[in-house]
């Protein structure tokens, strides 16, 4: 059953509350009044209030709404996996306090998991309005200005190469076939082809050191051929063993063990054309030369991972998903977003206005960005929905009037603040985790960076509201 709220033990939760008064930091003070904001608490209980049939009349007590929004909030804050999260918060009044834990007990990690996997992205972007609008009603952000940048959030994938990504599909094919037979007595016995696929994975990364040479090269693609052909056999048996379930050949002996049977059965169909797909990539680029086969993947795991190239000397290629981040005043991102495919920086500026604008109200006074954006087309636009400034620097310009529009001190100021904007995303990464998202498929990383924008949001919002100066 759900709640909204945690009702208070008397006694041990004023202890507690005592303890904690002078530990505070200031701005987490101030968030912890921000985030009692019903509007913000609603939209969690709505999300656990949908989970079960009647998770809101039976069964027992669950982790309250408020409770579930200050853990995930207080995790990203400080970037700890659920784990730490749940020792920390076991072992500190301040964290008890500021999550209304209080003397309670505190939800395991795996709890902590399913209940962040249950609000989804669609719930943590309503958050993130939320809390954007509740800066607007403290006037600490006014939208008179607008700064936007990219950047690119990694998936938790190794470094792949063809070799690894086809060891991984025999890997994972092997391991569920090895389950299935387990539970099962008929039909077709595994054969583990683990140890061949170990062997060639060795001799590639030898053959791979003379590459330069004929020989070398000679050595690496027989190895590659070789491989191939044990992870095709793996596919093939794998074929066969989903046949077999299909056909009942392959059974349980409860309806408990034909559920997990099923669930492996399922597991294989999904995986079965990934491992095919590298097969394919890997041929077309070992054998015809070409490197960019339609449908390429990077990961059996996490097969939404695209490869961006964003001209980093430290980091040329990068395996992940872009994200655009969009500012106002106080470094408050007003507006995030995960990209599907990765567009071009010049399709983004004029919807950021608009997302602006929607917001506010109005438009921005000023809008700043890098060289990336700009276009004649982005500036006509820009001005035509009532933005005064545009400062984005055209660097193969050579129009004397374009010049001398770079060199006028609005210009020059405007680009000083729009560098801010990269250090804002340099901080999500350091101190959010925006450099790898630590949750699984497409959904987890809208999710992962959703509430590490949330969670600084809150932390500049505080420290604003602590300063003298606030309003």
């Amino acid at each position: 059953m759900i709640q909204r709220h945690r009702r208070p033990l008397s006694t041990a939760d004023d202890w507690i509350a005592e303890q904690a008064d002078g530990l505070w930091e200031d701005w987490m003070r101030q968030v912890d009044h921000l985030l009692a904001d019903a509007q913000l608490v609603q939209l969690v209980y709505e999300v656990l209030a949908r989970r079960w049939t009647h998770s809101l009349t039976r069964g027992r007590k669950g982790t309250p709404a408020e409770v579930v929004l200050r853990l995930l909030l207080l995790k990203h804050m400080r970037n700890w996996s659920y784990a730490v999260l749940e020792r920390e918060v076991r072992a500190n009044v301040v964290y008890r306090h500021f999550t209304r834990v209080g003397a309670g007990k505190v939800p395991d990690a795996k709890t902590l998991g399913k209940l962040g996997v249950a609000l989804g992205p669609g719930v943590v972007e309503q958050i993130h309005r939320r809390v954007v609008a509740i800066a607007q009603e403290h006037k600490i952000v006014l939208g008179r200005r607008m700064r936007v940048d990219t950047t690119v959030v990694e998936t938790n994938i190794h470094y792949p190469t063809d070799g690894s990504l086809l060891g991984d599909g025999v890997r994972v094919l092997t391991r569920t076939m090895e389950k299935i037979q387990r539970l099962t007595v008929a039909g077709a016995k595994l054969r583990d082809r683990m140890r061949s696929t170990r062997h060639c994975l060795v001799h590639i990364g030898r053959a791979s050191r003379s590459f330069r040479t004929d020989q070398g090269k000679e050595r690496l693609r027989q190895c590659y051929e070789r491989l191939l052909n044990i992870t095709g056999r793996a596919v093939g048996q794998a074929k066969r063993f989903v046949r077999e379930i299909q056909n009942g050949i392959k059974a349980g002996t409860s309806v408990v063990t034909q559920a997990a049977i099923e669930a492996h059965s399922e597991y294989l169909q999904t995986m079965i054309p990934r491992v095919q797909q590298v097969m394919r990539q890997t041929r077309e680029r070992l054998f015809k030369g070409n490197t960019r086969a339609p449908g390429k993947l990077v990961s059996l795991f996490e097969p939404h991972t695209e490869i961006i190239r964003k001209g980093k000397a430290s980091k040329p290629t990068e395996f992940g998903k872009m994200v655009k981040i969009q500012e106002a005043e106080q470094q408050i991102v007003t507006h995030y977003e995960v990209y599907d495919e990765r567009p071009s920086d010049t399709d983004l500026l004029v919807p950021a206005i608009d997302v602006h604008r929607q917001q506010f109200g109005r438009p921005p006074r000023l809008v700043t960005a890098d060289a990336g954006f700009f276009s004649l087309r982005n500036e006509v636009v820009a001005r035509e929905r009532g933005v005064k400034r545009v400062a984005i620097p055209n660097l193969g310009t050579k129009s004397a009037e374009r010049r001398r529009l770079h060199r006028k001190r609005w210009f020059r100021s405007a680009q000083k603040w729009r560098t801010g904007c990269e250090g804002r995303i340099s901080l999500l990464k350091r101190r959010h985790g925006l450099n790898r998202c630590r949750y699984k498929g497409a959904a987890g990383i809208k999710r992962w960076v959703g509430l590490g924008v949330i969670a600084d949001n809150l932390i500049n919002i505080g420290i604003a509201l602590a300063s003298p100066a606030a309003p």
